[in-house]
């Protein structure tokens, strides 16, 4: 397979990816992720195997993903702890440590426990700048609910956060069931099956 992009510009797309995401929680907006997205990109995760996100172009991004999906969420941060990186295939998979911003009575903060990340390819949007054409999310939902309760019981959670939890998720904009989603649970390139490294080995 022939090189996508240099090392060094995956690097630097990246490195400006992670100064973007500084400044938005710096002034705690979220919005400002969504110019990194080409025009048409998809970015999605899933809830339980009936409920998923997906936002569909950049301005459903800009709405939904890093809007209204980010509500409740203020002053959360989500530290890249490691990156791995493919420039052959122009992707980057970040492994990030979701944080709350708020101590318990110990003074430790509370965090969402498990690995959660993002995998992300990289194309080059019509404009000739590098974007992400499509983002795939994943969380340990379990300790997600765990670390929301373990909040909203110790009467620290702010108002935001728990008016989140009263939201039915299935109705919110973005949620589908499986069968009706936008674009597929695995990345389009990736269902297609352009990047197979192993098959399915022959039967008997």
């Amino acid at each position: 397979m022939s090189t996508k992009y240099t090392r060094s510009q995956m690097e630097a797309f990246w490195e400006g990816w992670l100064d973007v995401n500084r400044e938005a929680e710096r002034i705690g907006d979220w919005s400002i992720l969504a110019d990194s997205y080409a025009e048409d990109a998809t970015y999605g995760w899933m809830y339980t195997p009936d409920e998923h996100f997906m936002a569909v172009g950049r301005e459903e991004i800009r709405k939904y993903a890093v809007g209204t999906e980010m509500a409740g969420l203020e002053g959360w941060h989500y530290d890249y702890m490691a990156t791995v990186m493919d420039e052959t295939t122009g992707m980057v998979v970040g492994f990030w440590k979701q944080k709350a911003g708020i101590n318990d009575d110990d003074g430790n903060e509370y965090e969402i426990l498990g690995i959660g990340g993002s995998w992300f390819g990289v194309d080059t949007d019509a404009d000739g700048v590098m974007r992400f054409a499509w983002q795939r999310d994943w969380f340990d939902l379990g300790s997600t609910a765990h670390t929301f309760l373990a909040l909203a019981g110790s009467g620290k959670a702010p108002q935001g956060l728990l008016d989140r939890m009263g939201l039915h998720g299935p109705s919110q904009p973005g949620h589908y069931r499986k069968k009706d989603l936008p674009s597929p649970v695995w990345p389009p390139p990736v269902e297609r099956g352009d990047y197979i490294q192993q098959e399915k080995a022959p039967t008997a």
